[in-house]
């Protein structure tokens, strides 16, 4: 969290994930020019500036198909929230990566042209009537220009000027991108394709993608579904006291199907909703730090007995009633306001 707002917010994590990541891209290159050559060379000839632009391909399909992993394998498992907390990053590289690549495939296929060579891109195939030789180059400039807003709108500015929720919705083009991105592939490289090593890799990162979200998404359909909420009176028995763990969150599906975060901490219990006022994090798999909810994937952090985000911040989130009986953890499943104060349960008073 910062008070105002700054290119980048620095800090050691986000040192240390770029360096990686950069890292890993450069790896990336190197070998893919150094070792792709010799398996080319069994069936066909490839000159250096086709090799090379196939290297930056190649590694823009692979980094954001990792991008698109991320996100549900956070969801299966915590360990990999570390990958979800600079995620933006990576997209910008992605981008940066993905334009280098459509560079030097203008600046080798279309330099000579005796038109602009963009106009030339748009109008040297435009036959979209047949399977073989369809213009591939459609799908890839669409998913660069994704990838484009997604890049220039990923500071936390847009997402406080376009509003959190038309945000997200558009950083869901990710996905539309995405497959373009994999027909563009399927139509272009694996036309012509004599080796099997991409198009495997193609086959297996699309599958993953795929599968990772389904696994991702039948278990939080599972969570919902299996609720133990029982509704008594104008209250809904959530949990048992000793589900919760001191100063964690534990989320609670409502029979209406709205999540809500109860927080156990310092003797007392409060409750919120469940997404963050940052990007709609989890703030129930979150913990109690410096006495505020913190979002598990970017820190940002919300006072429990009211929702609101210590000063100077502004942000705020809904809160709930809640009702401590017998061990029973009960709660008002109408959401107060963001920002009204509720007096916390105290675990010694029950009723």
């Amino acid at each position: 969290m910062s008070v105002k707002y700054t290119p980048v917010q620095w800090n050691p994590n986000k040192y240390v994930y770029d360096l990686v990541a950069l890292a890993g891209i450069v790896l990336y290159i190197v070998l893919f020019l150094k070792f792709a050559p010799m398996e080319i060379e069994r069936s066909q000839q490839v000159n250096y500036p086709i090799l090379r632009m196939r290297a930056f391909g190649t590694c823009a399909f692979l980094l954001l198909s990792i991008i698109l992993c991320i996100g549900p394998l956070a969801r299966l498992d915590k360990r990999f929230l570390p990958l979800l907390y600079n995620r933006r990053h990576l997209g910008v590289l992605t981008f940066a990566v993905a334009l280098t690549h459509a560079s030097y495939v203008i600046d080798w296929y279309y330099v000579f042209s005796p038109t602009d060579r963009y106009v030339a891109l748009l109008t040297s195939n435009v036959d979209y009537g047949q399977f073989l030789g369809f213009p591939f180059e459609a799908f890839g400039i669409f998913s660069l220009f994704v990838l484009l807003v997604l890049a220039v709108t990923s500071h936390d500015f847009w997402l406080k000027f376009f509003t959190p929720p038309f945000w997200k919705a558009l950083h869901m083009m990710i996905y539309v991108g995405y497959a373009s991105l994999v027909a563009h592939v399927l139509f272009g490289y694996m036309q012509g394709a004599t080796d099997p090593i991409f198009p495997v890799l193609v086959l297996f990162f699309s599958a993953t993608v795929l599968l990772l979200h389904i696994a991702a998404g039948k278990r939080e359909t599972t969570a919902d579904r299996s609720t133990t909420a029982m509704i008594e009176g104008d209250w809904v028995n959530v949990a048992r006291l000793e589900d919760l763990e001191d100063e964690h969150g534990h989320v609670v599906p409502l029979p209406g199907g709205e999540r809500i975060a109860i927080f156990r901490y310092d003797g007392k219990l409060s409750a919120t909703s469940n997404a963050c006022a940052h990007q709609n994090g989890p703030l129930g798999e979150g913990r109690i730090i410096d006495g505020c909810i913190t979002c598990p994937w970017h820190g940002f952090q919300y006072r429990p007995e009211d929702g609101c985000a210590p000063a100077p911040f502004t942000e705020k989130i809904a809160t709930y009633r809640l009702l401590l009986k017998d061990g029973d953890i009960l709660v008002d499943p109408t959401p107060n306001p963001p920002g009204t104060h509720v007096d916390p349960v105290l675990i010694g008073e029950s009723v």
